[in-house]
């Protein structure tokens, strides 16, 4: 199935290379480009890409409000991949609750940006190591701990569930979850389609952040 993608940058020479660049890939398909945040919404609503590329900084409507705007409609959602040249954690913390699917910086290579647009593409959220690492430390700053933002959407959860959303929040792929709590990768992967039904979460990313807010997770603090 080839993935459509639509490009929002309000610098054309980033449009073009990142259309030339993901053009070149196999099963990949570029199908706009948006100059500003407002286009993007605009396009994302006319032309139902599967993946927006979404710069952060663009004038007039942002990354982040485009991203809240777009995951907010009620129409199927595109994932959006979020992408800053400026390294910083709050941006990082703002995109991914307003419902980006991942993050990743402009210098990345043209075989980076295309395996991310098909990580995202595929479902599955684009959280590095060292992403998790710094979105923790940016809820560490923030605050977060039990209690805050109480949701009771957490008591939808079986036991199990909770152990599952507790590691997906910290980075846990699911393999590797499935080696910390001794079971199949397959019965992981049901538990965490079950997770973001009960939640009515659209993907890891949000499961993440989710974990986070409402005190599951505390960063500093081992998993149960």
């Amino acid at each position: 199935m080839t993935i459509r993608v639509l490009i929002a940058d309000d610098q054309a020479m980033v449009r073009d290379a990142f259309s030339v660049l993901l053009g070149a890939h196999d099963g990949i398909d570029v199908v706009g480009t948006a100059r500003d945040g407002a286009e993007a919404v605009a396009l994302a609503a006319h032309l139902r890409p599967d993946v927006i590329v979404m710069d952060i900084r663009m004038p007039g409507v942002d990354g982040i409000e485009a991203t809240r705007t777009i995951t907010a409609a009620p129409a199927a959602h595109p994932r959006i991949l979020v992408l800053t040249t400026f390294d910083l954690d709050e941006y990082v913390y703002e995109a991914l609750r307003a419902g980006a699917t991942g993050f990743l910086l402009k210098d990345a290579s043209g075989g980076e940006l295309a395996e991310a647009v098909r990580v995202v593409a595929g479902g599955d959220a684009l959280l590095s190591p060292d992403l998790t690492r710094r979105l923790i430390g940016e809820f560490a700053r923030i605050g977060t701990g039990p209690g805050q933002r109480s949701d009771a959407r957490v008591e939808k959860l079986t036991g199990r569930e909770t152990e599952v959303l507790v590691r997906i929040a910290q980075g846990l792929s699911n393999a590797e979850i499935a080696a910390a709590l001794t079971v199949a990768e397959e019965t992981v992967k049901t538990h965490v389609g079950r997770v973001l039904h009960k939640l009515h979460l659209r993907d890891r990313t949000q499961a993440a952040v989710f974990a986070y807010e409402c005190g599951l997770v505390v960063p500093g603090r081992p998993a149960p």
